[in-house]
Parts: structure tokens; C-alpha cells; sequence
């Protein structure tokens, strides 16, 4: 049982079926994308059928849990049930095990995966996978150390751009860790103390950002934000950065000015696509240093090599 459905995706990482290892889950559609989970249901009809939980953003049902009766209970570290409920969840006999996509998952990433590859017994695929991952992240890592010196341009990235009034943004954690990684210098680390919050327009446009960068996807676009992802057009995904970058105070960054607007599919974040992500920021901030790191390249790698269900794009644009 997870309370999450991104963790599908670690799992189809793993194993040729993920979907059989799955006895309940929130059925968190936005969090995979319409799209994405399609492509799952059309593998795996029985996705559907799984019995539904709350999620990690829900209050947790104990009765929920205990009617399910998986083998194990996986929850997102920090959000997941109070010490009480976690009591009466293993006096059922069900182990109860955390794990960290979300806050810090330049940290806790890798040893969610080993803890997930140990569970259902698939420990040589998930090495395998490590293995490629932490060599994508190293090479990224070791260039940026070889540049003692190197400016770090200020990186104002806006999440889930326009599904709420401006402006949400990673702080100390999250996907603000891997603009620093890539060398650059999240606006939002200097007056957010968590993973994420919420900036004001004036203190993003005194910070004088010098990259501008929104995530979006198919939670935004009733409310007409950003949208990216296999369920859009590159022509829609342009259309919609386009006005995000043309909003009130948005418009007047310099970054805007000049061009340097991109977008990134939010689903990539919270996930082991995170090799994806630093990949794509680090050649946003640094073209030059990093102009023969190839993301699609990558994207094919994890495709052909790994995931039982591939991963559609597009999920990164350019305004220009």
C-alpha cells in the first residue's frame, strides 16, 4: 500500500508489473498526470480496480488501511500517520516503512529506493538504476566543483505557475536543491525556510532573477496556467508559458525581457526523474558548461532500459 502515486513510478523502475505489487492507492491521478496514468491503465487494467486510499496531502484512515491489509503500509516521511496511528497500524501486524521523495530528495532519494528495491525483493534492478542515476547527478556535480569560481545566476522558479495567485516556490529543499546542484542560485532558499511556500512579487522582482523557470502540467489548466506533458502539443505548452510570462510584475523581470523563460512538467519532480530535472536546469543555467548533456538522450535511456511503462513528453520548453 502507498500513499502516493508517484511511487508507481519508482516501482516500474523495478519490476516488470508494478501494479501487481500495489494493494491500494489514492488514485492521485494529478500527481502522474492524465496521460501517464492512461498509459498505465492500458498496461495494467487492474490500476483501476486497486483499492483506494487516502493520500499523503489527505487525513489518514486507519480502518482504511486495515481493511486493505497489505504486507506493508509506505508513507511520505513528514505527512504520513501521528505515532498513534502508526501504533494501531502495527499492532495489525502490517510494518509501517517511510520514505522521502518530496523534502530533501537529494538526500533521502536514493535511500527510499534501496528501501522500496528491499521490499519487493528487487534489489539488482534498483542498484542498477542507482547506479545510473548517481552517475548522471556526478557529472553535473564534478563540473560545477571544477569551477570554484563560477557565478551562480538567480533562478526564480515558480511552481505550478498560475494554479494559485503568484508566486509558489521551492525553498530549502525540494527541486531548489538541484538549482543549486546545477549551479545556480535559488531566489526563493534566501527567505523560505521549507521545502516550499509562496514568494511576493515585490521581493521577486527586488531579487532581480536573472532565469525564470515555471512547472506546470495537467493540475494547472482549468485554472489556465502552465501546462506540459504528454497531454498537450509543444504549440500548447508555449501558448500557456507564454501567458505566465505575461503576467502583472512577471512581465517586467528582466529574465522575460530577454527570453530566458522555460518550462518544466511538474510531474518530473518528487520522482527518480530527477535526473531529468537536474539535467534540464543545468543546461538552462550554465548552456555552456554543460552543451553536451543531452536530457532526451536520458529520457530514451530510462525508457528503453527501465521503465515498464515509458515516459511521453514533451516535458520541458523554451519560450524562444
Amino acid at each position: 500500500m502507498v500513499d502516493d502515486g508517484r511511487y508507481l513510478i519508482a516501482l516500474s523502475l523495478m519490476v516488470a508489473d508494478p501494479v501487481s505489487l500495489i494493494a491500494a492507492w489514492p488514485h492521485d491521478v494529478h500527481r502522474l498526470g492524465d496521460a501517464a496514468y492512461e498509459a498505465y491503465r492500458q498496461k495494467f487494467p487492474t490500476i483501476a480496480e486497486k483499492a483506494r486510499i487516502a493520500g499523503s496531502a489527505e487525513a489518514l484512515s486507519v480502518e482504511q488501511v486495515l481493511d486493505v491489509a497489505p504486507d506493508v503500509a509506505i508513507f511520505r516521511e513528514g505527512m504520513g500517520p501521528n505515532s498513534e496511528q502508526i501504533r494501531q497500524i502495527e499492532a495489525a501486524g502490517i510494518p509501517v516503512v517511510f520514505i522521502d521523495f518530496f523534502s530533501q530528495p537529494l538526500e533521502n532519494l536514493e535511500k527510499s529506493l534501496r528501501i522500496l528495491g528491499q521490499i519487493i525483493g528487487a534489489e539488482e534492478r534498483t542498484e542498477a538504476f542507482i547506479a545510473f542515476r548517481n552517475a548522471h547527478l556526478k557529472r553535473i556535480i564534478d563540473r560545477i566543483a571544477a569551477k570554484p569560481d563560477l557565478v551562480r545566476p538567480k533562478v526564480f522558479l515558480e511552481a505550478h505557475a498560475g494554479l494559485t495567485e503568484c508566486c509558489n516556490s521551492p525553498g530549502r529543499g525540494n527541486v531548489g536543491n538541484y538549482i543549486t546542484l546545477a549551479g545556480g542560485h535559488n531566489i526563493g532558499a534566501d527567505v523560505l525556510p521549507g521545502a516550499f511556500g509562496k514568494l511576493g512579487i515585490e521581493y521577486i522582482i527586488s531579487s532581480e532573477p536573472e532565469i525564470y523557470i515555471a512547472t506546470g502540467g495537467p493540475q494547472t489548466e482549468k485554472a489556465g496556467g502552465f501546462v506540459i506533458g504528454p497531454a498537450f502539443s509543444p504549440e500548447q505548452s508555449r501558448t500557456s508559458l507564454a501567458k505566465m510570462a505575461a503576467r502583472p510584475g512577471i512581465a517586467a523581470l528582466d529574465p522575460v525581457t530577454r527570453g530566458e523563460v522555460h518550462g518544466l512538467a511538474h510531474q518530473l519532480l518528487n520522482s527518480p526523474f530527477d535526473i531529468l530535472v537536474a539535467e534540464r536546469l543545468a543546461k538552462w543555467i550554465h548552456p555552456a558548461l554543460f552543451a553536451d548533456v543531452d536530457p532526451d538522450k536520458t529520457l530514451e535511456e530510462l525508457n528503453t532500459r527501465f521503465l515498464a511503462v515509458p515516459l511521453a513528453g514533451p516535458n520541458w520548453i523554451d519560450l524562444r
